[in-house]
């Protein structure tokens, strides 16, 4: 039954969202940089994927994706619905998750043109195949 709730709820996202009719495979994720090495004209950044690793519940990260993808309009008409659907399911805690980490160089202009971020600042990457 969550499998096919999940169906209809991502139906009904991808209806809502012009940004699904693109044919490409993508996911932006949050990032925190580790490390900064800057040579005087390259700067090199290492990235760890900001996710939390402590236990949490495959209901919460389901309305947490949903609630992302849909406008506040749309998100008052579904959260309560999905959060009445999803109580009747069993928990599952998630426990382990294996981040991703990136290393990347660039210009020193384009660093100062992102704001200078810092070690702990969280960064977006948003990867995509064509």
């Amino acid at each position: 039954m969550l499998q096919q709730l999940w169906y209809y709820i991502s139906q009904f996202v991808r209806d809502k969202s012009s940004k699904e009719n693109i044919k490409t495979l993508s996911a932006t994720n949050e990032f925190k940089i580790t490390q900064i090495l800057d040579n005087g004209q390259m700067i090199q950044l290492t990235l760890i994927e900001n996710v939390s690793t402590e236990p949490i519940s495959q209901k919460q990260m389901i309305i947490e994706n949903v609630a992302k993808k849909l406008d506040s309009e749309t998100k008052e008409q579904v959260m309560p619905l999905l959060e009445a659907i999803l109580q009747a399911q069993p928990t599952v805690n998630i426990k382990s998750y294996q981040q991703t980490q990136i290393t990347m160089a660039m210009p020193k202009s384009r660093y100062d043109g992102m704001g200078r971020p810092q070690v702990g600042k969280i960064i977006s990457v948003d990867l995509k195949t064509n």
